[in-house]
């Protein structure tokens, strides 16, 4: 396992004021997901090779704004995780290429011999 530690957003994503009105989702996990990528616990990077269960990550490729080597450290330190890249999809894989990315999901939860 390599020692790196998680990184902070460079440069920092600046928490963004709540729009009027009713959101359709919940504006303080928005703050909160900003203020964690901006200062990640390191705790939480360490806390990963507890991770029993399988875990399923799907990248965007290159066009991402997550890169791709992020992802792979990120499948290193999980004990039982699988990687499936889906090029040229970006960040939002599920938008922009929703046949591979349900077929990389019905793969994973699939029964294994």
């Amino acid at each position: 396992m390599t020692s790196r530690k998680c990184r902070s957003a460079d440069p920092p994503q600046e928490v963004p004021e709540r729009p009027a009105g009713p959101q359709p989702f919940d504006w303080q996990a928005e703050v909160a997901v900003v203020a964690e990528r901006n200062a990640p616990d390191p705790v939480w990077w360490e806390a990963l090779e507890k991770i029993t269960a399988p875990a399923l990550v799907i990248g965007g490729g290159e066009t991402s704004h997550i890169p791709q080597g992020h992802l792979d450290e990120l499948v290193e330190r999980l004990p039982d995780a699988r990687l499936v890249t889906v090029e040229g999809a970006g960040h939002l894989v599920h938008e922009e290429r929703p046949g591979e990315f349900l077929a990389a999901v019905n793969s994973f939860l699939a029964p294994r011999p």
